[in-house]
């Protein structure tokens, strides 16, 4: 079955990127031009028009026959390209700090309601954060988490947790939206965040935010200890590092600070 309907899956599949770089050459064009251009039926240049205006890739001017693309594959390209960017911005300075620190050091994005480690640099230490790139978290009990949701207002905290259970992973895990709120204000003021124990039993975390060229905050980046070589002294100096690290990688994506 799977052998019959997969040259008709492939054929779909051309027609569709053979009709988005028409559309590409030209900025609007009718049903019967594209149709003759591309050697399809009327009807099925149609049909898959119809579907990609309703995914948003496509545009159609109000009672004409005139199609032409949207903004949608521009967005997704600038966000692979942004993210591609990202990484290896952001690896620099994390090797910087793993020189400094020897620990653990992970770069995560928002995952729906979640966090995705998009990479990391283990630490030199056998007792370390055990982690990968893919795994997903939780965006409450995570420093990370909180540097992805601290620069955003109360109804997307709320709309992205509403559906989410608060697990108590430790005994110093949130209990509610409501309390993650009021962290969420310390966050903002002090442009980090923190995971004391509240992800899992004898680990720390600090997390930093790193903004995009428009001034939103697209990833954290973020340092983990084991707590027996956690030195609450030089929690300023952690902090330092990956502001500092965080800042540089954001100016580089685009990010202009704008003075208070």
């Amino acid at each position: 079955m799977e052998k019959a309907t997969q040259p008709e899956a492939v054929s779909s599949v051309m027609k569709v990127f053979s009709i988005l770089q028409a559309l590409g050459e030209q900025k609007d064009i009718g049903v019967s031009e594209l149709s003759q251009r591309l050697m399809m039926s009327k009807a099925t240049t149609y049909r898959f028009l119809q579907t990609m205006k309703t995914l948003g890739y496509v545009s159609q001017e109000e009672e004409a026959d005139k199609y032409g693309l949207t903004l949608k594959l521009f967005e997704l390209g600038a966000k692979s390209l942004e993210y591609v960017d990202l990484i290896a911005l952001a690896d620099k300075e994390m090797r910087v700090i793993s020189e400094l620190t020897n620990e653990a050091l992970h770069l995560g994005a928002l995952d729906e309601d979640g966090i995705i480690y998009i990479h990391k640099i283990d630490s030199g230490y056998n007792l370390s954060m055990q982690s990968r790139i893919g795994r997903r978290n939780p965006l409450y009990s995570t420093a990370i988490g909180k540097v992805l949701l601290a620069e955003r207002d109360e109804s997307f905290v709320r709309r992205t947790l509403a559906d989410v259970t608060f697990i108590k992973h430790t005994e110093k895990t949130l209990n509610s939206v409501d309390q993650l709120l009021v962290e969420l204000a310390m966050v903002r003021e002090q442009n980090f965040a923190q995971d004391n124990e509240e992800q899992e039993p004898g680990l720390r975390c600090i997390a930093a935010p790193i903004y995009d060229r428009f001034g939103h905050v697209i990833a954290g980046l973020s340092i983990s200890f084991p707590t027996i070589r956690f030195d609450e002294d030089r929690l300023s100096y952690y902090v330092e590092l990956l502001q500092t690290a965080a800042n540089k990688v954001s100016m580089q994506l685009g990010y202009q600070r704008v003075a208070k």
